[in-house]
């Protein structure tokens, strides 16, 4: 076991964030020759990656963008000898931004669902069950894979304060600037959708 300290603390957010900063998405494309900010929504993210590089490299991207939201959330404290209570939610949210605004891509970053869903398993398995039942069903239902994110991002932290109310401030407050967050990195899907435009996973009705 690591020491705690203050040092320690600090080493493991940053590491936290380093660890969420691998674009996963821009470089499984570019194995398959696709530049994936120039290609469809110009998103580095899992959903790009599913439409313009194809369904199992977008599955292969979601799932380890959200390892490396589990990861730090879940692993790092178990690091340290004795690990305060905020660790795991610290070095959560500092994958998250790193994954939102990576330091390699000038922070141009992805919009931290995936990332959020690793780390939400992490830190709030029941919660974080109800918000990909409500994504899985949303986008089997319409077939938008941001519909699916938005709501998603406003049942977790909804889900978490009817289970537990208030219990944990930090943790409650944190689910939901992560949904609002999450739903304001939407804000061009939720254009397109009003108008019309967005586009489904798998061609149109």
């Amino acid at each position: 076991m690591i020491s705690n300290t203050p040092l320690m603390l600090s080493l493991l957010v940053l590491a936290a964030y380093l660890l969420g900063a691998i674009p996963n998405g821009l470089l499984i494309a570019r194995l398959k020759g696709i530049d994936l900010q120039k290609v469809g929504s110009g998103n580095i993210g899992a959903t790009n990656v599913f439409r313009c590089v194809g369904k199992g490299w977008g599955i292969a991207a979601f799932v380890l963008d959200a390892v490396k939201g589990f990861v730090p959330a879940f692993c790092f404290p178990m690091l340290l000898a004795e690990a305060p209570d905020w660790l795991g939610l610290a070095c959560g949210l500092a994958a998250v931004a790193g994954h939102n605004w990576p330091v390699w891509l000038k922070f141009k970053g992805g919009k931290g669902v995936s990332t959020s869903a690793g780390m939400l398993l992490g830190i709030a398995p029941a919660a974080a069950g109800i918000g990909f039942a409500v994504f899985a069903l949303a986008v089997a239902l319409t077939r938008f894979v941001s519909l699916g994110s938005i709501l998603a991002a406003i049942a977790v932290p909804a889900a978490y304060l009817a289970m537990h109310g208030t219990d944990n401030p930090p943790l409650a407050g944190a689910l939901v600037l992560m949904g609002a967050l999450v739903v304001v990195k939407h804000r061009s899907n939720i254009r397109r959708l009003l108008a019309g435009t967005e586009p489904r996973i798998v061609g149109k009705k």
